[in-house]
């Protein structure tokens, strides 16, 4: 991959990708169809037809800065290019333009989550939902990366593959209870960024330990406890949510993801 530019421009990041097709069926240029493509999603696009009805719509706009030597390409030409595009290819560069695009401020906060995507499977051919694990940087509003969920795995050795892709030095990434997991904490750790994990009993132990904890100092049983708290209230969708957060220093003796 090619040192990221001062300026992050989607062209640079993508001039390198490899080019699947054979030169006698190149009318358009591989970064047009791409360019065209990646916009057209963020404005909306869901489907391949709708990338070249967005390419139609702005192509003056797209002329001041795309070939387009002979013109917008048909949602047939997206097909066929993204069917033999390289996947992981593809995803790098993507990845390192977001990344890039963002302007990553201490204390990011970045979500990971997992997520079926609706009616994906097909039961006729024997194909399986397909599940994938999503990074999603809260204040920047961007999803920073994205990473297929073997079908022979699950979103435990998924996550760590997609905290690889990723920069977070100063971030708080945020897992739930699945993917509280060591490897998940020495990932980040290791890279610099702080980590929030939903605790529940699939960690019997650990999950005792810190109910105890809460417990006694609630109960004024341990002097060194420091209990805070914190509120927060919002009206949405017709409703009031008041969430509260109790917190509390860990004990040096406690186990759990830190070792």
């Amino acid at each position: 991959m090619p040192t990221k530019p001062e300026t992050p421009s989607l062209l640079e990041y993508f001039a390198d990708l490899p080019d699947p097709r054979i030169d006698r069926c190149k009318d358009h240029a591989l970064i047009d169809i791409i360019a065209i493509a990646i916009l057209a999603t963020i404005c909306g696009a869901e489907h391949f037809t709708e990338m070249e009805e967005f390419g139609e719509a702005k192509q003056d706009w797209l002329k001041t800065f795309l070939e387009l030597e002979n013109g917008i390409p048909s949602h047939d030409t997206f097909v066929r290019v993204f069917a033999r595009i390289k996947p992981s290819a593809f995803q790098e560069r993507f990845i390192s333009w977001v990344q890039a695009v963002r302007t990553l401020t201490k204390d990011e906060v970045i979500g990971v989550d997992g997520k079926t995507a609706r009616r994906s499977h097909n039961k006729g051919a024997g194909i399986g939902p397909l599940h994938l694990v999503n990074a999603w940087a809260t204040r920047n509003r961007l999803v920073l990366g994205q990473v297929k969920v073997d079908e022979k795995s699950n979103e435990i050795t998924a996550v760590p593959e997609l905290l690889r892709l990723l920069e977070i030095n100063g971030c708080i990434v945020t897992v739930d209870a699945l993917n509280a997991q060591k490897e998940v904490a020495n990932e980040i750790r290791e890279q610099g960024g702080d980590y929030v994990m939903a605790l529940k009993e699939n960690h019997p132990k650990l999950h005792a330990e810190v109910t105890g904890i809460f417990e006694a100092v609630r109960e004024d049983q341990n002097a060194d406890g420091a209990l805070s708290q914190t509120e927060s209230v919002e009206k949405n969708h017709g409703r009031t949510e008041t969430r509260r957060c109790w917190s509390v220093e860990a004990p040096e003796w406690l186990t759990g993801f830190a070792e």
